[in-house]
């Protein structure tokens, strides 16, 4: 086999878990991006520029050998305000990281959830990543409400809530996050809409 399709059957796979990371919805209702957009509450063009940002400062990251070898960072946007989770081992490495987020264009806002600590283990990320697919679940299965229009993150057991949600469609999601097993705190970052 040609060393080409041979990295081409690895990386692109590892290139297609990478863009779904995150999407949750996607996954968990099995649609695609674009029955999810048909119920999202951003425009067409937000959707795209809040790809391009979480696309932007993973490239940042991947650039930055420091940040790259040495921290574990996420970024979420949504509506252009974006969530910065994860651990960089010292103050000066996190503030590098926000300030290259909060540089990317159209950044609206930046929410810094950053720990000064050593990366996480693996263990943990996957116990966060089932607690964000059982609230997903729990979200996208509510009668009268719309689970895909809520980003869900979890970090450390604490799950972060973004969405253009009105107060009670923002409530009811608080309170059924909650109420899922593994959930230490819920931190609501909704955009309030009438």
């Amino acid at each position: 086999m040609k060393p080409f399709i041979f990295a081409s059957r690895i990386l692109f796979p590892t290139f297609i878990l990478l863009l779904l990371h995150g999407c949750a919805a996607a996954v968990v209702t099995g649609g695609t991006a674009g029955a999810a957009m048909a119920v999202d509450r951003r425009t067409a063009g937000t959707v795209i520029e809040d790809q391009a940002i979480e696309f932007k400062a993973a490239q940042a990251f991947f650039a930055d050998k420091e940040i790259n070898e040495n921290a574990h960072i996420n970024v979420t946007s949504y509506n252009l305000v974006v969530l910065v989770t994860g651990e960089a081992p010292s103050e000066e490495l996190r503030d590098r990281i926000i300030k290259i987020v909060r540089d990317i264009p159209k950044v609206s806002h930046v929410y810094n959830e950053v720990t000064i600590a050593a990366p996480s283990a693996y263990v943990s990320r996957s116990s966060d990543s089932l607690i964000t697919s059982k609230v997903k679940t729990k979200l996208l299965t509510m009668e009268n409400f719309n689970g895909i229009s809520v980003k869900v993150v979890t970090e450390k057991g604490v799950v972060y809530l973004m969405g253009l949600q009105t107060r009670e469609e923002a409530e009811r999601a608080t309170e059924a996050a909650r109420q899922v097993g593994g959930v230490q705190k819920v931190v609501k970052l909704f955009q309030y809409i009438e």
